[in-house]
């Protein structure tokens, strides 16, 4: 196969072009980027809000083989007749098989979604509106700035579509405590200069306003091309749309009436279409749904849907700690867990979660960190759990590396491309090396 064009150059594709070359492919591919920088990891991006990384580090390494990246250019016509992508800067591209990975835009002017959305190093006062999770993870990097922050959520606790009250309060405590000036249950009801005015008049100062309210898949391109376009391309089982020739993965993307959910999902979709696309017989199947908010000092995970079905609930809270644990399960399966301030219980469930293993007995201990059954000692997980899923790193790959020599963060990432995805396994990554050291000392 040869003359693969991927329409956005954003992690979905990068990882797709990445993959076929793993694959086998080495036929010609050209990427069409429309932002003026080739691709960077845009889950990293509040590292960039709290100063912890530069713009540049979040670039991702260029995509090998003959593969040509095309920035600043942007796909305006689709002729799916005479198979050609037609470019902003009036050139046209051919293609035998064509990709969309076009991403989604903010559903709100003045959005977060990309580098040139970050706020300037203007020292006023910052309004994130939307209390969702990049909303949190936002006011919460702005804060580690030194930023005033004020978030403001039309629902009593930030988060209410995938936390119940006792940890939405729990959270809502906790970014009170870092400084984030919370207005919940208010909505914005005008932007002015210098501010916002709320629903109840209160007037909120703000030199920079970030709309953290969702997304909307692009799909202009291919509605007017004539695909299948719900919410988002309607693909199927193989990511391929209703043109033989062309596909569709990550946020722009439809699967069985759902889009992506974040990094994870595009990545996995991007890993079956590079088997498929080079004569593989891979199907998507999306993954048991994994959240984990990515804010130092703050240990949040969700896993499964918001409203889990069970015949059986384990529960744990701890106030004063800022803690809570809430399990659903069902013939001893973990169909949803909520996981505050539970750092070595994330860690001790989510294997169980995602691979659909029964729990063993004790459960309460397996929350608080302790093997099931005996009350003492860390959660020992075995060599073949996942630490990093986005590059499907398992405990066994992070000691092979530590035990030759990577020994921080870049070198375990350069030896293993661990943390190089969301970035959320860097705590347990580095807690496995260190582990490994003290065990070594001792």
């Amino acid at each position: 196969m040869s003359g693969i064009v991927v329409v956005g150059d954003g992690p979905a594709g990068h990882r797709l072009v990445e993959r076929l070359r793993h694959h086998g492919h080495d036929g010609p591919v050209t990427v069409l980027g429309a932002e003026p920088r080739p691709a960077y990891n845009r889950a990293l991006l509040t590292s960039v809000l709290d100063g912890s990384l530069t713009p540049d580090l979040l670039a991702l390494p260029r995509p090998p083989g003959e593969t040509r990246v095309l920035t600043g250019v942007a796909a305006r016509v689709l002729d799916r007749r005479r198979r050609t992508v037609h470019t902003d800067d009036g050139t046209t591209h051919p293609y035998d098989v064509l990709v969309l990975a076009t991403g989604a835009a903010p559903a709100h002017p003045g959005g977060l979604r990309t580098l040139a959305d970050a706020p300037g190093p203007d020292p006023g006062p910052v309004s994130v509106v939307g209390g969702g999770v990049l909303g949190v993870e936002t006011a919460l990097a702005l804060r580690r700035a030194g930023r005033r922050v004020t978030l403001v959520h039309r629902h009593p606790y930030p988060l209410n579509r995938l936390l119940d009250a006792v940890p939405g309060a729990l959270l809502a405590a906790h970014l009170d405590e870092r400084g984030v000036a919370l207005r919940l249950g208010r909505r914005v009801a005008a932007q002015e200069p210098g501010g916002l005015v709320l629903d109840d008049g209160e007037r909120v100062e703000a030199a920079t306003v970030l709309h953290c309210t969702g997304v909307v898949p692009r799909t202009r391109l291919a509605a007017e091309a004539g695909l299948a376009v719900h919410r988002g391309v309607v693909v199927d089982d193989r990511l391929g749309t209703t043109d033989p020739r062309v596909h569709a993965v990550g946020d722009c993307a439809e699967h069985h009436g759902r889009a992506a959910a974040g990094l994870d999902a595009a990545w996995e979709q991007a890993d079956t279409l590079a088997r498929v696309l080079t004569g593989g017989d891979a199907r998507y199947r999306p993954a048991p749904a994994h959240l984990r908010l990515k804010a130092p000092g703050l240990d949040l995970a969700v896993l499964g849907p918001p409203d889990p079905q069970g015949d059986e609930t384990v529960l744990f809270t701890d106030p004063a700690r800022g803690r809570h644990a809430r399990l659903t399960l069902r013939a001893g399966r973990i169909t949803g867990a909520q996981l505050l301030g539970m750092e070595r219980a994330v860690a001790a469930l989510a294997p169980f979660h995602d691979h659909g293993r029964p729990l063993p007995a004790g459960r309460f201990d397996l929350l608080l960190g302790r093997p099931a059954n005996t009350g003492t000692g860390p959660v020992e997980l075995p060599d073949s759990a996942i630490i990093c899923t986005c590059n499907s790193v398992t405990k066994g790959a992070l000691l092979h590396a530590c035990r030759e020599g990577a020994h921080d963060l870049p070198a375990v990432a350069a030896a293993t491309r661990a943390s190089t995805g969301c970035g959320t396994c860097t705590p347990e990554l580095l807690r496995v090396c260190a582990d490994l050291l003290t065990r070594k000392a001792s």
